[in-house]
């Protein structure tokens, strides 16, 4: 993947740093997980599905390591074979693994498109391009085989328009009171990707709230499965309302077994990692929508989110799970000495 005949020369910058640790980062965590899912797969269209995702994990690993050993950057600890147990019995059925690679694509998607604008380093722009594109293609892939297996829930359907128009009066911007308009397609289009998301989520936190090995985290994942539930409901009534319809829940493809095959940091992180990304698709929901009452309920779960990674790491520093990223220096205690 990686072309040694690039421009390799200049320091890293924050942003190649940044963006190059939390690549490798989240890859050793799909490393782990993608390896158990192999363990249990009955369908082998699925299974062929799951093993390039891994192989594209392993090679982005592999490819940010080589470069962080070339440039003397300290090579993260991330998560190892100690945070998996591919001996675990089943605890996802095989139609789920392809809802959650839909999902982590996503969320590698905007890691990677965000970086490529910003990396100085023509070796670490082409990476980053090379992988983006990989993830589309797996993404494509994905789809390809949810449409084919009948498992791909469309966006909901509205109708053509007939001409050209032109927004006329202010009120289009009401929610709340008076002439409240139909949703237009940039609306439909995140509360939909909000609910596909949420209930892929809502899938995963059940799964580890049933096999997380401390009544603490167990807990946390359960108020996890609380506030998503309110959330798909919210966004599913706003669809409702326009009598179109919603992605339905995951929760039947998980199974009832109670051994954890991960280890609760993995799982913890994972969340960490998965709420992110909503508050991300959220903000983007945000800037494209027009009504003021959906944008009060995005501001609001917003803001719910971003409290539940707050304590999300609040454990994991409490615990010593929380590896630092790459930071500046603080200039005041360093004069201290």
């Amino acid at each position: 993947m990686m072309d040694n005949t690039k421009n390799v020369n200049g320091k890293l910058t924050s942003a190649e740093m940044g963006k190059l640790w939390t690549t490798y980062t989240g890859n050793t965590l799909s490393k782990c997980v993608l390896s158990y899912y192999l363990q249990h797969i009955d369908d082998q269209d699925i299974k062929k599905v799951v093993e390039n995702a891994l192989n594209l994990s392993e090679k982005i690993v592999e490819n940010i390591k080589e470069i962080f050993m070339k440039d003397n950057f300290p090579i993260p600890i991330g998560f190892t074979d100690e945070d998996v147990n591919l001996t675990a019995p089943r605890l996802f059925l095989d139609d789920f693994y392809l809802h959650y690679l839909k999902y982590t694509c996503k969320a590698g998607m905007s890691i990677y498109s965000i970086a490529i604008p910003i990396m100085t380093r023509e070796d670490i722009r082409e990476f980053f391009i090379n992988i983006f594109n990989s993830t589309v293609n797996l993404i494509t892939e994905i789809n390809d085989l949810l449409i084919a297996k009948g498992l791909y829930i469309k966006p909901p359907q509205i109708p053509t328009p007939e001409k050209v128009d032109f927004i006329r009066k202010q009120n289009y911007l009401n929610g709340f009171f008076g002439n409240i308009r139909s949703l237009h397609a940039l609306e439909i289009t995140h509360l939909y990707d909000n609910i596909e998301n949420n209930v892929t989520s809502r899938a995963l936190l059940i799964g580890f709230s049933q096999v997380a090995k401390t009544e603490e985290i167990q807990k946390f994942f359960l108020r996890g499965v609380e506030m998503t539930n309110k959330q798909i409901e919210a966004y599913a009534q706003q669809l409702h309302k326009e009598n179109l319809p919603s992605h339905p829940l995951l929760d039947d493809l998980v199974s009832i077994s109670t051994i954890s095959p991960f280890s609760d940091k993995l799982m913890l992180w994972h969340k960490i990692e998965m709420f992110s990304m909503r508050i991300r698709s959220i903000a983007n929901a945000i800037s494209l929508n027009g009504r003021k009452d959906i944008a009060k309920m995005y501001t609001e779960f917003h803001l719910d989110i971003g409290l539940y990674v707050e304590d999300a790491a609040n454990i994991m520093i409490d615990h010593g799970w929380m590896e630092q990223p790459p930071k500046a220096i603080n200039r005041e205690d360093l004069a201290k000495g």
